[in-house]
C-alpha cells in the first residue's frame, strides 16, 4: 500500500522565497470527502491527476496518484466536485537534502501559507530552516480537503491567530 509521510509547517516569514523556484499554479477539488477517505481532481501545471487519500489525520497516510487528462480534470473540477476549489501557487525549495514545498493559498484560502516536507520514513530527522514556523501536521483545518469546505477567509481571529 503506498504511504505518504508528510509534515506540515506555518511559516514565521517570506524569507523562503529567495530560494525558491518559479512556482507552479495548482486548482484541485474534492470528488468525495468523508471520515474514511477523500477523492481529489488537480491540476498543476500543465498535467493533472487523480488522488485518494486516507483520512486519517497525522503525519502518515494512505495515498494513490494516478495522472488524468487535463481535459478530462477539468470537466471534473466543473462539473463534479463539490464545496470549493483550492487555489494555490506551490513553490519548491531546497534546504539541507531536502525539497520544501510551500503553498501560498489564494482564492477562499487568500492569506494562508503552509510548508510540507516528505519524509522516506517515520520519524526522519531533517534540519529545520529559520522561516519554518510551528507544526500543524496534525491539525484536519490545514489540510486541504477541510480547506474545501471552510476556508480559511472564514476562520474566526481566533483560528487565524495560531497561523
Amino acid at each position: 500500500m503506498p504511504i505518504e509521510i508528510e509534515r506540515k509547517f506555518l511559516l514565521h516569514d517570506d524569507s523562503w522565497r529567495l530560494k525558491a523556484d518559479a512556482g507552479t499554479v495548482m486548482r484541485q477539488g474534492y470528488l468525495s470527502n468523508n471520515s474514511k477517505s477523500s477523492i481529489r481532481v488537480r491540476i498543476e501545471g500543465e498535467q493533472a491527476n487523480l488522488n485518494i487519500k486516507s483520512s486519517t489525520p497525522g503525519t502518515v497516510r494512505s495515498e494513490y496518484e494516478y495522472a488524468i487528462p487535463v481535459c478530462d480534470a477539468e470537466e471534473l473540477l466543473a462539473n463534479l466536485c463539490h464545496e470549493s476549489i483550492i487555489e494555490k501557487i506551490r513553490y519548491h525549495v531546497e534546504f539541507s537534502g531536502f525539497i520544501w514545498e510551500i503553498d501560498v493559498f489564494s482564492g477562499a484560502n487568500m492569506g494562508l501559507v503552509v510548508a510540507e516536507i516528505e519524509l522516506s520514513e517515520i520519524g526522519q530527522n531533517f534540519f529545520r530552516p529559520a522561516w519554518l514556523g510551528c507544526e500543524v501536521s496534525d491539525e484536519i483545518r490545514y489540510y486541504n480537503s477541510h480547506l474545501a469546505g471552510y476556508p480559511y477567509l472564514d476562520w474566526s481571529k481566533e483560528e487565524k491567530e495560531y497561523s
